[in-house]
C-alpha cells in the first residue's frame, strides 16, 4: 500500500473522515496493482481552512499525497484519479474540482515497515 497523507480542513466529523479514508483506500485497491486488502497507511492531516491553500477553491477540499513503489502503470494511475474524486463525491460529497491527488514513487530500498529492515530486498 502507498504511504497516503490527507489533508482535510478542520473541524470534521469523525465519520467524514473515515468517509475520505475509506474512499481512497478502496480507490487504491480497486485500481492499482499489487496492494494486499490489509495493507494500509494512511496520515490523516487536519489544517484550518487558511492553512490548505488550493488555488482559490474554498468550502471542502482533499489534497492527497501518496508515496509508493515505482511500476504503476500510467493508465493504472489515471483510473485511481477518476476512481478517488468519484468515491469522494459520493461520500462525503466533495466537489470533484477541489480534490489535488500527487503521486511520489520511490524504490523497494527506500521502505521500512518494522525492525530497522529494508523487506522488500532481504
Amino acid at each position: 500500500m502507498p504511504l497516503i497523507n490527507i489533508s482535510i480542513p478542520k473541524g470534521k466529523s469523525p465519520e467524514y473522515v473515515k468517509a475520505i479514508a475509506d474512499g481512497v483506500n478502496s480507490a487504491v485497491l480497486t485500481t492499482l496493482e499489487g496492494f494486499p486488502p490489509d495493507d494500509r497507511y494512511q496520515i490523516i492531516h487536519e489544517h484550518q481552512s487558511y492553512e490548505l491553500e488550493y488555488q482559490t477553491r474554498l468550502g471542502d477540499r482533499v489534497m492527497l499525497y501518496l508515496i509508493m513503489r515505482s511500476g504503476q502503470k500510467p493508465e493504472a494511475k489515471k483510473a485511481f484519479y477518476r476512481k478517488v474524486v468519484e468515491n469522494l463525491a459520493r461520500s462525503p460529497g466533495i466537489d470533484p474540482a477541489n480534490v489535488l491527488i500527487t503521486i511520489a514513487e520511490n524504490h523497494d530500498i527506500d521502505w521500512s515497515f518494522s525492525g530497522g529492515v529494508a523487506q522488500f530486498v532481504q
